[in-house]
C-alpha cells in the first residue's frame, strides 16, 4: 500500500486549502482512511477519518465545521478540504490507511502512512 499526500502550502488565516491523498496497491473497499497532523514540538493528533465503503466520517473537535473529508472511489483518493484556516492549523498533515471497517482515531490503529504535506497558516 502506498499513500501519496499533496496539496499543502501557505495560506492566510481565514483561507482554504485542499489536501489530497492518492492511495494505491490494493483495493480499499474495506479500509478506513484518516488524516493526522503534527505541529513542531507537539504530538501527532487525529484530524478526520472516513470509511471507504460507506463514507462515514468523524472529525476532531478542533476542526469540526471547518474541515471536510471525502473520498473518490473511482480515483482512489481521499481529500481534506480545509476552510476557515487558523494559525494553529499549521502542521505537517499525514494521510493514513487502516484495514478494517470501523472509524479509528488513534494513529496506532493505522497500518499505512503517507509522507506528509506541510500546511502553514499565517496570521
Amino acid at each position: 500500500v502506498q499513500l501519496q499526500a499533496s496539496g499543502g502550502g501557505l495560506a492566510q488565516a481565514g483561507g482554504s486549502l485542499r489536501l489530497s491523498c492518492a492511495a494505491s496497491g490494493r483495493a480499499f473497499s474495506s479500509y478506513v482512511m484518516g488524516w493526522f497532523r503534527q505541529a513542531p514540538g507537539k504530538e501527532r493528533e487525529f484530524v478526520a477519518s472516513i470509511t471507504w465503503s460507506r463514507g462515514l466520517t468523524s472529525y476532531s473537535d478542533s476542526v469540526k465545521g471547518r474541515f471536510t473529508i471525502s473520498r473518490d472511489n473511482a480515483k482512489n483518493t481521499v481529500s481534506l478540504q480545509m476552510n476557515s484556516l487558523k494559525p494553529e492549523d499549521t502542521a505537517r498533515y499525514y494521510c493514513a490507511a487502516r484495514a478494517g471497517v470501523g472509524l479509528a482515531y488513534n494513529g496506532h490503529e493505522y497500518n499505512y502512512w503517507g509522507q506528509g504535506t506541510l500546511v502553514t497558516v499565517s496570521s
